[in-house]
């Protein structure tokens, strides 16, 4: 199979992509309201974000508009983040974990992260969506309250 460039086209515009799940993961903006009423069309059960922001405004309007499972990119594409602090951290104090002992505190970041978005969506009876909107912004005015920013 060989594929083809077409300028001003993302797979999420083809007509006939039939998926489960979309893992938007390379560029802003991908997912616009057209493209979200075209994969939910074609049964699309939910949004993954790999990238900042690859669904627009208008393609998060139509995917709660359907009540589709979207993960936004702070939650979802939280696990890569997560690894390069682990690398950063490790660098700092010239240690090396081994695959498992990165794996095994990937997943007990991704568990305390799901957690948080779920304790601060249960809180509000909202969506994960809201819930990790919710949970980053607490962890941002704890900080700022610990750095006497915020009294």
């Amino acid at each position: 199979m060989v594929g083809e460039y077409i300028s001003d086209h993302s797979p999420w515009t083809l007509p006939d992509l039939k998926l489960d799940y979309a893992f938007p993961c390379a560029t802003q903006n991908e997912i616009n309201g057209q493209a979200a009423n075209r994969l939910i069309k074609n049964g699309m059960k939910g949004i993954f974000e790999g990238a900042n922001l690859p669904t627009t405004l208008s393609g998060q309007k139509v995917i709660r508009e359907h009540q589709i499972l979207y993960i936004p990119g702070k939650a979802a594409n939280a696990g890569g983040v997560a690894v390069s602090g682990f690398e950063m951290a490790q660098n700092a104090q010239r240690i090396n974990w081994n695959g498992n002992e990165v794996d095994e505190e990937l997943k007990a970041t991704m568990h305390t992260i799901y957690d948080q978005i779920g304790t601060a969506s249960a809180e509000g009876e909202c969506t994960l969506e809201d819930g990790a909107n919710r949970a980053g912004f607490v962890k941002v005015a704890e900080a700022m309250r610990s750095l006497g920013w915020v009294w």
